[in-house]
């Protein structure tokens, strides 16, 4: 499947969000990069229509459900840079939301979060790709012919997570300690050894057979890579 064609896979709504499952792993992915908990509700925000889809469907919310806007969002790594893209805004509302804060350490209202992703061992690409999608940067380097992959978070215990994920993840994938971004928060990037045709294709292992996945930023990573490489990587999927 192309990533400019409209997902066709259905993804069935599950029945228990906090139950270690692909979806679930996706979601909370998510979740943790690009949203927020209070109380009664959980909030998950995408630039992309088919993640939006995805992670609709994943909590068995209608469309109709989610806000739909074009947001200004300032670059991740230069506040003086600000771009208008379309947001999806999903909010499911309910216990959930103390359950997830509870369960996996989540910040609500604010307070300070624990991030314990333990329960998706098993389904470790999807949450990966959940947080690379929600808080992750990729770009092209003109100048070396490399492949840049970062993540940026206000939240600086949620990046030493996924730096702890990306340590445990097969293959390895070496990453740069944390540094202060210039628009608030915290970043890192991936090492300049990492493999990221690798990392690519393991994050992105059969997300066209589960729909889990961002066409835009699929999409981006694959061309990156293929510059990078100067050979055809192909779908990642």
């Amino acid at each position: 499947m192309s990533d400019t064609d409209r997902r066709s896979t259905t993804i069935e709504p599950v029945g228990d969000l906090l139950a270690s499952t692909p979806e679930t792993a996706y979601f909370w992915g998510r979740v943790a990069g690009d949203g927020a908990l209070s109380e009664n509700c959980v909030t998950v925000r995408t630039e992309d229509e088919t993640a939006a889809e995805a992670l609709a469907a994943v909590a068995g919310a209608d469309r109709t459900d989610q806000a739909h806007r074009v947001a200004a969002r300032e670059s991740a790594h230069d506040a003086s840079i600000v771009r208008f893209e379309e947001e999806f805004e999903l909010q499911v509302f309910g216990p959930l939301a103390d359950r997830a804060s509870a369960a996996l350490g989540l910040p609500i209202d604010g307070q300070p979060g624990g991030y314990r992703f333990d329960t998706f061992a098993e389904y470790r690409p999807q949450l990966l790709r959940g947080l690379l999608e929600a808080c992750g940067t990729v770009c092209f380097r003109e100048s070396s012919g490399s492949v840049g992959i970062s993540f940026v978070h206000d939240e600086e215990g949620l990046l030493r997570t996924v730096r702890a994920l990306l340590d445990a993840a097969e293959p390895h994938v070496p990453a740069d300690s944390l540094s202060e971004a210039s628009s608030g928060g915290h970043w890192f990037g991936l090492a300049d050894d990492a493999d990221t045709d690798a990392f690519a294709q393991c994050v992105y292992a059969d997300s066209d057979e589960s729909g889990l996945y961002s066409a835009d930023r699929r999409q981006k990573l694959r061309r990156s890579v293929e510059r990078a490489t100067d050979a055809e990587v192909g779908e990642l999927s």
